[in-house]
């Protein structure tokens, strides 16, 4: 093609520099998806529930492994990210937090809200459980 006009390239994941508000959105969105599986991980759990004992010892059994608790870790840190991260997009819906300043608070105040809130949480469930 011989003549013809250099077209600028779109700019690309290899040119922009992640940014945290840029993960931060990545991750609101991913928690997103990991919820609709956990809340079938919940309907599983009601339906053993209203089903029979033993089915509902069966999904406690499995809830109650190493394996199980790991991923009921993740789904409430998914669960309290995800809200943290909506409350964020609220108070941007407000016309508030815009500057970069704030975008990098809200971002951080996120990701350590959802871990700490998430520690705080399981500790209570320990607490509780005996």
């Amino acid at each position: 093609m011989a003549g013809a006009a250099e077209r600028p390239l779109s700019p690309h994941l290899q040119i922009y520099r992640p940014m945290l508000t840029m993960m931060m959105s990545i991750v609101h969105r991913i928690t997103g998806v990991a919820l609709y599986f956990g809340t079938l991980l919940l309907v599983i759990w009601l339906i053993a529930a209203a089903s029979s004992e033993r089915a509902f010892d069966v999904v406690n059994g499995l809830f109650g492994s190493w394996l199980g608790l790991l991923v009921l870790v993740g789904y409430s840190w998914a669960l309290i990210h995800h809200t943290l991260g909506g409350i964020r997009h609220f108070v941007w819906d407000t016309g508030a937090g815009f500057g970069p300043e704030w975008r990098e608070v809200l971002a951080r105040a996120t990701i350590g809200g959802s871990i700490g809130l998430t520690v705080l949480l399981w500790i209570a469930i320990w607490l509780v459980k005996g």
